[in-house]
Order: structure tokens, then C-alpha cells, then sequence
């Protein structure tokens, strides 16, 4: 704890992730002495939001994790310093939204270069819906940079989500679209401007609804994206009618649930890590703190 007190003291405010390099403290220990000793105030700038988890018991928690949102969301000041640390939550929520714009516009322009450069850009204006999900409807995106999996390169952080539904499209008509797609998804990776991560899925309209079923993991998350997603382009129309499907379904409802679930978790889990002894840390407890994947990471 004194060398927390000492870097605050000397620099001021810190994020976690700041404070756990100048002190060079385990982060799940530098987490719980700010979080349990009244001697440190801290504040959050994130945005928690439900995610579906295959490895967690009913699919749902929380996102960011406890130790994503520590090192790269909180800010950690004495009481003294609360003005300071204020301030710094305030800058920081600034560029988050800031960075969640940026890759926001960055999709609706990849998706206008989609249009216009398919020889059926009528027929995606038409008969298709471009919709963005994950982190930048959240207002949550980052810029960290992090290994894109197929290839290893580092990319600027959040991924761009991009769910393109069409409604009975031919099969030449579909290659074409997945190639354009696929060309657009290779520039942003490759261009150093950009180096940007774009996911992508096409998906027939009469597919959604059987995913709207909501009967495997896989069409959870499936309902989960088109429920949160936000209209890009192409048409609003189809767009529309997605978003009614989803209401018919009861998605949102469902959705709603197990996010409640996910929020009485999280708290317990909070409680239960924050009053762990050193020799009660498993890897089981652990994993409350933070998800598999990000286990593998460097911050």
C-alpha cells in the first residue's frame, strides 16, 4: 500500500493500469488494496454491458471484466485528490467516445465504399442492411493495440462489427458482395492509417429467424448482435423489419434477464475477490476477475 500512497502522492491521479506500472504490484493485488483500503478513492469511466460467455454458468457476465475495467477505465487518487481524479474520469470518458466515433464514421464510410464499388449497389441499397455491433455501440471502443488472431499483427484495438442481412440475394450476387467485403476488410488491415480489424458476417433474412429461436448459445449471440446493432446503411426497411422480429421474439426481454443475472454476479464476485486471503487466490477465483482470454494478454 505505501507504494501506492507514494506514486499518488508524487504523481498525481493514476489509472490502473498506470499505477500497476510505476509500482510494479500484481494487478489483482494493486486492484484490491485501492478498492478495500478507504485511503484511495476510486472512479470508473466505463460502461458495463452484457456479454455471452460459452465458459460461464448461464452464458452471461459483464463487460469490461473487473481487471479490464481496473487497469483501463478506473482512476485511483487520495481523498485529497478528488478534483484531480474527476477531472482525469472526465478526459477519459471524453476519448473513449472520441475513439468510438472515430471507428463508428470509419464503418459507415467502409460500408458507402461497399455500395459503390458492387456492380448490384442498387440491390444492397434495396435489399440488404448493414449493421454495426460490439464495443462502438456501447460507446465503449479502444485503441489499444492488440494482436489480430488470423494473422498475429497488432490492430488499433476494438474490432468493427459488421452484420450485412440480405433478402434472398443470388448465390453469383452473394460471392460478389463476400469478395468486395473481404477486399475492404484486407485495406483497413493492412493500410498503417487505419490498421483496423473488420469482422464481418452476410446472413440471409429467413436465417435470422431461425436464430431468433434463441434455443443454442450460438443464436443467443447471434440475437444478442442484431438486438444491439445499429443501422449503417443499404436499407432502413429491412432494417426495420429486423428490429420488429426481434421484439416479436421477445429478445429484448431475454436479453434483459440475463443481464440482471450478470449484475448480482458481478457484485458478488467483487465481494468474494475483495475479501480473498493471498493463500485463498486459485485459478478458479481468478476467474471471476477476469475472463480466459484476457488471461493470455499484455497490457
Amino acid at each position: 500500500m505505501e507504494k501506492i500512497l507514494e506514486l499518488l502522492a508524487q504523481k498525481g491521479p493514476q489509472t490502473g493500469k498506470e499505477l500497476v506500472k510505476e509500482t510494479g504490484l500484481d494487478i489483482f493485488r494493486a486492484w484490491k488494496k485501492c478498492i478495500v483500503s478507504d485511503r484511495f478513492i476510486t472512479l470508473t469511466a466505463s460502461k458495463r454491458y452484457l456479454r455471452l460467455d460459452k465458459k460461464v454458468d448461464g452464458y452471461a457476465r459483464l463487460s469490461p471484466s473487473i481487471m479490464r475495467e481496473f487497469l483501463n477505465y478506473t482512476v485511483v487518487g487520495l481523498e485529497k485528490q478528488r478534483p484531480a481524479v474527476e477531472s482525469r474520469i472526465r478526459d477519459l470518458r471524453r476519448e473513449i467516445a472520441d475513439i468510438s466515433s472515430r471507428k463508428m464514421n470509419l464503418a459507415r464510410d467502409t460500408v458507402l465504399r461497399i455500395i459503390e464499388n458492387s456492380p448490384d449497389g442498387n440491390l444492397l441499397t434495396d435489399q440488404a442492411a448493414f449493421i454495426i455491433a460490439g464495443d462502438v455501440v456501447f460507446h465503449m471502443a479502444h485503441s489499444e493495440p492488440r494482436p489480430e488472431v488470423s494473422t498475429g499483427e497488432l490492430v488499433k484495438g476494438s474490432d468493427l462489427d459488421l452484420i450485412i442481412v440480405e433478402d434472398n440475394f443470388p448465390t453469383k450476387t452473394l460471392k460478389e458482395i463476400d469478395r468486395i467485403v473481404y477486399d475492404e476488410k484486407y485495406s483497413l488491415l493492412i493500410n498503417p492509417v487505419t490498421k483496423e480489424e473488420l469482422d464481418y458476417i452476410i446472413k440471409n433474412i429467413d436465417s435470422v429467424e431461425g436464430q431468433l429461436r434463441f434455443d443454442s448459445f450460438k443464436n443467443m449471440v447471434a440475437s444478442k448482435i442484431l438486438h444491439e446493432g445499429l443501422y449503417l446503411g443499404g436499407s432502413e426497411h429491412l432494417f426495420n423489419r429486423i428490429k420488429e422480429m426481434l421484439d416479436e421474439f421477445g429478445i429484448g426481454d431475454k436479453l434483459e434477464q440475463m443481464e440482471k443475472k450478470a449484475v448480482r454476479e458481478r457484485a458478488e464476485a467483487e465481494k468474494i475477490l475483495s475479501r480473498a486471503r493471498d493463500s485463498e487466490v486459485t485459478e478458479e477465483l481468478m476467474s471471476l476477475f477476469y475472463t480466459t482470454e484476457e488471461k493470455e494478454e499484455i497490457f
